[in-house]
């Protein structure tokens, strides 16, 4: 007798984290990709790309300094087809936002004290637990400092997130929320952790009274550690496109930021954004976040982000 049985099919392969770079740039790679067919380099093309680049949330400083590499470059080598000029676009990315490639080294400091900040919806208690895992896929012990006092969905959340990497969470129902992150300093420091990564309030930019509270919060990290916080990032959803550069201009100007993370590349973010960060506030971009798995969050990288932007293949 026999038996007829459907074959199982094979597991489907886990797309690599270019892949998944390059999908979460699609929109802005269809955009500009898209004019890189056959065809002469001609004065129509220009203005196509910079139609294309300020969609993209570039910027008009960002667009005209790469517009002027491009003819630069166009000039030097002799370039004459279109489909020269793509990877000759991946290059003057790549130049332009090289300088925020500056991964994040939490060394020198016991505890390292991180301090996130952002307005509501960023996915900045996302990011803190994705980062946990992180450092702790690094070897490091980590603490969480639920700072955002304000939201109980935000403690627990954090809570969540503090199961899930079987971490310590240190939160109080309402307060202070620079008393919370000073006690879990203090805790972190008892405990001999390595890494402390202290949440705070959403705030819009706009809401000065807010930002005073924030500014609050990084004086008692002070008291709490002469050196610290040794880390203060702001996380960024990469499809609010120029506004996020106008919230990268707010937060340095409070806080002195020393970093960005950058969440919510899923195919509908335009990406553009991090070249008008490069030519306008330089702070580098430690993170780049894709999904809402607890391992999509890297460390950023020029070259691959060029790449997946423009789709040089």
């Amino acid at each position: 007798m026999f038996s007829f049985l459907k074959k199982t099919d094979e597991a489907t392969p886990i797309p690599s984290w270019s892949e998944r770079l390059k999908a979460g740039l699609a929109r802005t790679r269809a955009q500009v990709g898209g004019l890189f067919g056959g065809g002469k380099i001609d004065a129509a093309l220009y203005e196509e790309l910079e139609t294309a680049l300020l969609c993209a949330d570039t910027g008009v400083a960002a667009t005209q300094f790469l517009l002027e590499n491009l003819r630069q470059q166009v000039r030097k080598k002799g370039l004459t087809e279109r489909r020269e000029l793509k990877l000759a676009l991946q290059e003057a990315l790549t130049t332009l936002i090289a300088p925020l490639e500056r991964p994040l080294a939490p060394e020198g400091h016991h505890p390292f004290i991180v301090m996130l900040a952002g307005v509501n919806g960023a996915g900045k208690t996302t990011s803190i637990g994705k980062l946990a895992k992180y450092f702790q896929a690094q070897g490091k012990s980590v603490l969480l400092a639920a700072g955002d006092t304000f939201r109980a969905a935000a403690r627990e959340q954090l809570a969540i997130w503090g199961e899930r990497n079987q971490v310590a969470v240190i939160t109080q129902q309402g307060g202070d929320a620079a008393a919370v992150i000073f006690d879990a300093i203090q805790a972190a420091r008892a405990r001999k952790i390595d890494i402390v990564l202290a949440d705070t309030a959403g705030r819009l930019p706009t809401q000065l009274h807010l930002m005073e509270e924030i500014r609050k919060v990084k004086r008692v990290i002070a008291k709490a550690d002469a050196s610290a916080p040794h880390e203060v990032l702001l996380v960024l959803d990469a499809n609010t496109g120029q506004n996020a550069l106008s919230q990268v201009k707010a937060f340095d100007d409070a806080l002195g930021l020393t970093g960005l993370v950058l969440t919510k590349l899923d195919g509908t973010a335009k990406g553009g954004v991090i070249a008008a960060i490069a030519r306008e506030r330089p702070v580098p971009i430690r993170f780049i976040g894709i999904g809402e798995g607890i391992d999509d969050l890297r460390p950023f990288l020029a070259r691959d982000f060029a790449a997946a932007l423009v789709d040089s293949d």
